[in-house]
């Protein structure tokens, strides 16, 4: 049986980490199959937008499994570790090694724990259910977050509050997660996938380009400084403009129907 599952709804892939029993974290065997799905879905040039969540109502991703990973770190030695970690991909894919130019949302339905918040902060936006918690547990094992979370967390909070997050390792609700911009929206949690669903099936109506164009350069002019990032974010957007959907976009608004963007 996968330990991921997914599920397919016109243009919006809904991708399932299906180990309840285990709070939904990743084994190896469950992380290639992440990664194989990912790379699927970035070459699947009908699929526009992606939704993970965890299965069940408890747990999002708790992060990696540690009985597999800590086995598995202590027997590496450092030049397999480097080409299979540090030059290969993150945990689930997406947080490292892997660039995907569609948009992404996480629907945090429970616990988000260490690598499974780093796999949420990989993602454009986290939609969460009320009884969803946040941590980067790390040092309270003595290590501290490798897939991402040391550098998008204060990216996305702020760095005072990232510090707080990262430092003392505990755990936070949806409620302080709200207030801090660590999610976009908290639904019940019946509502949160169908409501998660229903907006990444708007996000899929807009233009696939402009969405990829917008990705694409956001990641880029991240460290440029600010004129230098302000040319590339303008060359982009004429490149943006030789394009078909552009076109078609222009047209729609003019003759005051819903644009039909074919990605060209």
């Amino acid at each position: 049986m996968a330990d991921i599952r997914v599920e397919k709804h016109k243009a919006v892939w809904l991708v399932v980490i299906d180990r309840p029993s285990k709070m939904n974290s990743l084994d190896f065997k469950a992380h290639e199959e992440l990664v194989a799905i990912w790379r699927a879905f970035d070459q699947d040039e009908t699929a526009r937008v992606g939704v993970i969540t965890g299965a069940g109502d408890k747990s999002f991703c708790a992060g990696a499994d540690l009985k597999t990973y800590t086995m598995n770190f202590a027997t590496l030695p450092p030049h397999e570790f480097r080409q299979k970690w540090v030059d290969g991909v993150g945990l689930g894919g997406i947080t490292r090694g892997l660039e995907i130019d569609k948009p992404l949302i996480a629907a945090v339905n429970g616990f988000a724990i260490s690598g499974g918040l780093e796999i949420a902060l990989a993602c454009d936006l986290r939609f969460c259910s009320h009884n969803a918690e946040f941590a980067l547990q790390d040092s309270k094992w003595g290590f501290h977050a490798c897939d991402g979370g040391l550098v998008r967390l204060p990216m996305v909070v702020g760095h005072g509050n990232a510090m707080e997050i990262i430092l003392s390792g505990e755990r936070i609700d949806s409620a302080h997660a709200f207030r801090i911009g660590l999610v976009n929206r908290v639904f019940e949690q019946k509502d949160l996938v169908p409501k998660t669903l229903e907006y990444a099936e708007m996000l899929a109506k807009r233009a696939p380009l402009a969405h990829r164009f917008a990705k694409n350069t956001m990641r880029r002019i991240a460290s440029m400084p600010v004129q230098e990032a302000l040319k590339a974010e303008v060359r982009s957007f004429y490149e943006l403009g030789q394009t078909a959907d552009l076109e078609e976009g222009t047209t729609s608004f003019r003759e005051r129907r819903e644009a039909d963007f074919k990605g060209r």
